[in-house]
């Protein structure tokens, strides 16, 4: 460590990591607002919070798996609060946030938009509702960074129009609700679709599209649904989709 530097702790850490998350991997540099932002907040230079940002990217296993490499100067810490984080989506990301208003001094609800008149006053049921709030804003932002804002099937680009969309849904897996190999950003219409099993995604990242679909002879069938058979995704710069996930859903939710 160089004179006058000072080591990260795992509370740095974990927001650094949560900004991670929330940035396009083409954006992790010291110019960048966010962080610049970040690093005020911490008390670190922008080209230090970029630095360790590109460190996390060369730990990061869909990264690897797309031959994609990071910084290599990677600390003991680094990899410990980094497999903490991404073996624990059902715990860290909230703990990210709460740790991030305290910094900005202000409250996990208003850092996230979440209005104040629409929670019960106190109590278990508020504290659980803000949590889920706050959980499905980080699983929005990490998605849509991870695809550009870009849906993965059309290639729209308008995030009005997109949602993250869970492989594995939402209720039946608690513990990967929040895992970003768990998501992929789609447009409104495509995610009912794939939700209700009349798409889905095969392990080598191409679409199905049920034949209930297929054999409908109208344009505007063959247009919505028709034409991306077999189409390859737009695959995110990260955080590709879990194999496992996407046999999942097409063994158990695709309409064949």
């Amino acid at each position: 460590m160089k004179p006058g530097q000072r080591l990260w702790t795992r509370d740095e850490l974990i927001l650094a990591i949560n900004l991670y998350c929330k940035l396009p991997f083409g954006r992790l540099h010291r110019l960048n607002p966010k962080i610049i932002d970040l690093s005020i907040l911490l008390n670190r230079t922008p080209n230090s919070v970029a630095y360790k940002l590109v460190n996390f990217a060369s730990l990061d296993p869909s990264l690897k798996e797309r031959g994609i490499k990071g910084a290599v100067n990677t600390s003991k810490l680094d990899k410990e609060i980094w497999n903490e984080f991404y073996n624990h989506w059902d715990i860290l990301p909230y703990e990210s946030e709460r740790l991030l208003a305290t910094l900005k001094h202000t409250t996990v609800e208003r850092l996230n938009d979440i209005p104040e008149n629409e929670l019960p006053r106190e109590g278990k049921v508020k504290e659980q509702l803000v949590k889920t709030r706050v959980n499905q804003s980080f699983f929005r932002s990490s998605i849509l960074a991870a695809y550009n804002n870009t849906c993965c099937i059309t290639g729209i680009k308008y995030p009005e129009l997109l949602v993250a969309g869970h492989i594995r849904p939402w209720g039946i897996d608690e513990r990967n609700r929040l895992n970003p190999r768990n998501g992929i950003a789609i447009n409104s219409l495509h995610d009912k679709a794939f939700e209700i099993g009349y798409i889905t995604i095969t392990p080598d990242y191409h679409i199905k599209i049920s034949p209930i679909l297929l054999k409908e002879t109208n344009q505007h069938s063959f247009d919505f649904f028709g034409k991306f058979e077999n189409q390859k995704i737009i695959l995110p710069s990260r955080f590709l989709p879990d194999r496992e996930f996407l046999k999942y859903h097409n063994e158990e939710r695709f309409k064949s």
